[in-house]
């Protein structure tokens, strides 16, 4: 059978749009959704693979439509703010939108077209919700009810550790460049999403660095995929975190620095925006047979060429703040 896809980013954390009623897999089950990531989305295939996919269906009444996010390791993710952003875009153009809800595992949750970050980018606002405090909700096996700046002995004698769900698990921790330069988070971070008392479903792992009052620099090792260019709910959840422990304003905008490029970020008390680009990289299709795919087109767009030039002017940026 043959499968149309977009190849899409969101501050270059890579996915497949794979919209099911296009192809007519709707009725497709869990297991074949796995295999499929499994199978497209790994590095070394002729289509480059993707941190995962993202499964477009249709949305219950008063959305625009469904998305579902399957990881490169085949596991399914609750929410992820970076293919929000791009299926945002899918779904609010194939609409004729400049604002629309789209259904996610946990909420319904406004999305819509953003003024460009620059370069022409294209570029969205997502709801990043619900916002969940309580340990038990990650879950997070710990003697506190919520975590916000405190140390683990267990996890490092020197750091202190946030934890909050957006409404995938995140648990945060601000450092130096030193320790960003370190091997503790990738430890940390193994040591949590293998056999381990704390958290049973494994965790996302955020190291932050603040830059200057208005603006941080997230790295994270993301569950099921490792350390990717970008994690939008990461970015989100550091930056309440950040204006929680500092005291800001929230509804203030927190430029967001990543390996990936830039975000923005703002929020209430019911949840968080996350302000970045959504691009599409090609349109292409590939034939699913018995022993694998067969790529049948491919056609680039164009548009990671302008991304590049942001790409370039934040790299420039956080050399200067070393």
């Amino acid at each position: 059978m043959k499968i149309e896809f977009i190849k899409v980013h969101g501050s270059q954390n890579d996915f497949f749009i794979i919209d099911e009623r296009l192809n007519d897999i709707e009725n497709w089950s869990d297991e074949r959704r796995t295999n499929l990531a499994l199978l497209i989305c790994a590095r070394d295939n002729a289509l480059r693979g993707a941190d995962g996919i993202l499964f477009v269906s249709t949305g219950r009444a008063g959305t625009i439509g469904k998305m579902r996010v399957f990881n490169a390791d085949g596991s399914e993710a609750s929410m992820c703010g970076n293919g929000l952003r791009t299926v945002a875009r899918y779904l609010l153009e194939k609409a004729n939108l400049n604002e629309a809800k789209v259904e996610t595992m946990k909420a319904d949750l406004l999305v819509q077209k953003n003024e460009s970050l620059g370069y022409d980018i294209p570029t969205y606002q997502v709801e990043i919700s619900p916002v969940l405090f309580d340990l038990g909700s990650l879950p997070f096996n710990y003697e506190k009810k919520e975590l916000l700046n405190e140390k683990i002995p267990e996890f490092d004698d020197e750091l202190t550790f946030s934890a909050v769900a957006v409404p995938n698990p995140h648990l945060i921790t601000f450092t130096s460049q030193a320790v960003l330069e370190s091997s503790k988070q990738e430890e940390l971070s193994h040591y949590l999403n293998g056999e381990n008392p704390y958290f049973p479903d494994g965790v996302n792992v955020s190291f932050v660095r603040k830059l200057t009052p208005e603006k941080i620099f997230v790295r994270t090792y993301e569950r099921g995929v490792g350390f990717t260019n970008a994690c939008g709910t990461a970015m989100s959840a550091s930056s309440l975190i950040k204006k929680l422990i500092d005291h800001d304003k929230l509804d203030e905008v927190l430029d967001v620095y990543n390996d990936g490029g830039r975000v923005r970020v703002k929020a209430d008390e019911k949840s968080i925006q996350l302000i970045g680009n959504a691009t599409f990289t090609a349109f292409g299709t590939f034939e699913l047979g018995d022993n694998g795919f067969e790529v049948t087109a491919f056609s680039e767009t164009g548009e990671q060429e302008n991304y590049l030039k942001m790409v370039r002017e934040v790299e420039q940026f956080l050399n200067d703040t070393k």
